[in-house]
């Protein structure tokens, strides 16, 4: 087995090699790859030093997996690169989801439709993969028609250069503006780029994803996403309308069968998710569970997940422990 980790130097690189080491992922051979001004740094890793290689050297060694975390246009040019020799991509960009010809996965949910042939992977939006990992099990038992989603997402997932920005201004500092407002004590209901229809590409990735993993064009999905000054992970009030009657006490039991979701529901205790408790976690975690008294057939809740973990990295590593388990790897 020989392994990549394209991007192996930025912030979701270096969880993915956490999420490997926690997960003790079997391989014979590692190679950090990265953009050329990382190339030749040596990155400590398991015990071992390892230089960082280039793109063409990486796919001169033909890797059987390697997993992307290097930005869509990366991804454009050399994902291709490394199919054609072979090696399964798995990638974290959005260059890949909405392509009709590749897989969008989240493993718990619909990690059964990888086949041999698949040679590029694209791994969700953080977001979408904590949300379906909720939607999926309850769509298949009740029909989902219509989700109306709001996000709290941690400055984390603009990268570096956010947390930065957001630390400086707390530190009464002069930032590097990644954002176009301060976002320490803000709120911001912008996320990624606008598109014509008034909703950002955020947003629209929220709505297009979820209806292509949950393979139900009739799931309607409408989402408004916003950027909050925290760490630790990104929250989601969601709103679920069924086509059928549900009962709350089943809706508890079947969340409480999906592998990797925890319910943290006991308001008497003041036992909910939130960001700061699931940091560093790869679980994602849903409370506040209660029928919507204003729709039938209607049900809220609150989820929350590590956007670089489950959101990022930990879905990624998933989805190689998938292939390699599966014996997918030619």
């Amino acid at each position: 087995m020989k392994l990549a980790v394209v991007g192996a130097t930025g912030l979701v690189g270096s969880e993915i090699l956490e999420v490997l080491k926690e997960r003790n992922f079997e391989y014979d051979e590692l190679m950090l790859v990265a953009s050329a001004r990382s190339v030749g740094k040596v990155i400590e890793y398991r015990g071992e030093a390892h230089t960082v290689i280039g793109l063409e050297d990486a796919v001169a060694a033909k890797p059987d997996i390697a997993i992307f975390s290097a930005g869509g246009g990366t991804s454009l040019e050399w994902a291709p690169k490394f199919a054609e020799v072979g090696t399964i991509v798995i990638d974290n960009s959005s260059a890949w989801r909405m392509d009709p010809s590749k897989k969008l996965i989240v493993p718990e949910i619909n990690g059964s439709a990888i086949m041999i042939d698949d040679r590029i992977i694209a791994n969700p939006n953080c977001s979408t993969i904590q949300m379906v990992l909720v939607l999926g099990p309850l769509h298949e038992r009740y029909g989902i028609n219509r989700v109306i989603v709001s996000t709290y997402q941690s400055v984390t997932g603009s990268g570096k250069g956010a947390v930065d920005q957001m630390m400086s201004e707390r530190n009464g500092e002069t930032p590097e503006m990644i954002y176009p407002h301060k976002i320490d004590m803000n709120v911001l209901p912008h996320i990624d780029v606008f598109q014509e229809n008034g909703y950002t590409k955020e947003e629209m990735k929220m709505t297009n994803e979820t209806v292509k993993i949950l393979g139900d064009e009739n799931v309607k999905v409408s989402a408004t996403c916003v950027r909050i000054p925290t760490m630790g992970g990104h929250s989601e009030s969601v709103n679920i309308e069924f086509d059928n009657p549900y009962d709350l006490a089943e809706v508890k039991e079947i969340l409480c069968k999906v592998p990797g979701l925890v319910i943290q529901d006991d308001v008497a205790n003041n036992v909910y998710p939130m960001p700061l408790t699931a940091h560093k976690k790869d679980e994602v975690f849903v409370g506040r569970i209660r029928k919507d008294e204003t729709k039938e057939n209607a049900l809220n809740l609150w989820i929350v997940a590590d956007n670089l973990r489950k959101g990022a990295a930990t879905n990624a590593v998933q989805i190689a422990q998938y292939v390699a388990e599966h014996n997918l790897v030619l």
